[in-house]
């Protein structure tokens, strides 16, 4: 089956992805992906920090089904209840006052750049200008690739969406330089995960908190791959102990059915007014019975505190790694359950094949670090299976 998939792909398909990892997967359980020849692969990535719940969660599967025999999609001209009750979720568990659903973290993001824009429009201040960070990532949409601070994503696409500008990610001073008095939003990842799993400083996060309120500019946290339990804290920003004017949320609140979130806090949350933003499928039934339901299911299983746990036990373990191979293993960067290996980069690719080969499926980020997400029902058991596959690798290069 692997070989017509792969032509009807190269036939059909537009040609972004180019030649994938060949494997095509049938069904999946817990940490594990079975592919059409019945091979077991452990799911170390989590479909890039979505699959939060696993593969294949009963619980989840029969939230998905029960919505399915009642309605799956009606309109934002009507009300919604699972939509309503997941935004009691979002607020009563952050610090947002009101949210909004849309498909995606890109347009998550894209409805964030809009409510710190008109924000200041109907304060009738000429406040249009948002600083983001450089190596940062906030989505494919021409909006979100103007805000990426990542050459390769933006240079097809010029001239790019005006308003933008990157600076040097844990400098105060490259962000204090770059605020003018038409800089409406800075906008952040606390921990960027496309480079390489980098985490922002503390002090460097207070900062800013602290210059947004001097300045009056809104301070955004792109959570789309940090959110919902990936750091062992519901969201990363409570981690730092620093609370956002906004924030967006993705990849793990559907679980893998598509949503995206804009949290917004008390000072900006009234700057959409009817007419002002909107969408066909964001926040339909079926998606916000996904959101419910991840909810549900990490409240039950306490899997954000398993993230912490799991996370921990996996730092300590990749340390040991790193002592006995510190001429391979150059770093080892995490919070909670997202992980960064940063290998030497002679051996980056190899490693990272090696893994694919031997069946354990990780992405590489920043050209020479392993990045690992995995689901949060995660165990001692799986990590010491990625520990001992790693170790085997590195002991034969």
């Amino acid at each position: 089956m692997l070989d017509e998939v792969i032509q009807l792909d190269k036939k059909y398909y537009l040609n972004t992805f180019g030649d994938r990892l060949p494997v095509c997967f049938e069904k999946g359980e817990g940490m594990k992906l079975f592919d059409d020849k019945g091979n077991t692969y452990y799911d170390f990535l989590g479909g890039i920090a979505v699959n939060a719940l696993g593969h294949g969660h009963k619980d989840f599967i029969n939230a998905l089904k029960n919505q399915l025999d009642k309605v799956v999609h009606t309109s934002s001209l009507y009300y919604i209840e699972n939509q309503a009750k997941l935004a009691q979720k979002l607020v009563e568990n952050t610090c947002a006052e009101k949210a909004f659903f849309a498909n995606s973290g890109a347009e998550a993001n894209e409805g964030a750049f809009k409510l710190a824009k008109i924000y200041y429009y109907k304060k009738g201040l000429d406040k249009y200008e948002i600083i983001t960070l450089d190596k940062s990532f906030h989505g494919r949409t021409l909006a979100t690739v103007a805000a990426t601070g990542q050459e390769k994503y933006q240079k097809p696409y010029r001239p790019l969406t005006p308003g933008f500008k990157q600076v040097e990610p844990n400098n105060f001073k490259a962000i204090e330089d770059a605020v003018t008095d038409k800089t409406a939003a800075i906008m952040i990842e606390l921990i960027q995960g496309e480079s390489g799993v980098h985490p922002m400083d503390k002090e460097y996060v207070e900062k800013l908190r602290k210059l947004c309120d001097e300045k009056d500019i809104i301070l955004i946290f792109d959570e789309v791959q940090t959110g919902m339990g990936r750091t062992g804290y519901l969201f990363a920003h409570q981690m730092y102990g620093v609370e956002p004017d906004i924030f967006t949320s993705a990849k793990a609140l559907g679980g893998g059915i598509p949503i995206g979130a804009v949290c917004a806090g008390k000072k900006v949350a009234s700057a959409f007014e009817p007419g002002d933003h909107g969408t066909t499928f964001g926040g339909n039934p079926f998606a916000t019975a996904a959101g419910l339901a991840v909810f549900d299911i990490f409240e039950k299983e306490h899997l954000v505190e398993n993230a912490g746990k799991m996370g921990k036990y996996f730092k300590e373990k990749l340390t040991e790694l790193q002592n006995k191979y510190s001429d391979k293993i150059t770093d080892v960067r995490n919070a909670g359950l997202l992980i960064g290996i940063q290998l030497e980069d002679s051996i980056a690719k190899t490693v990272f094949n090696k893994l694919f080969e031997n069946k354990m499926l990780t992405s590489l980020c920043g050209g020479n670090t392993i990045r690992i997400a995995p689901p949060l029902i995660i165990k001692e058991t799986d990590i010491d299976l990625f520990i001992n596959t790693l170790s085997s690798i590195l002991e034969e290069l």
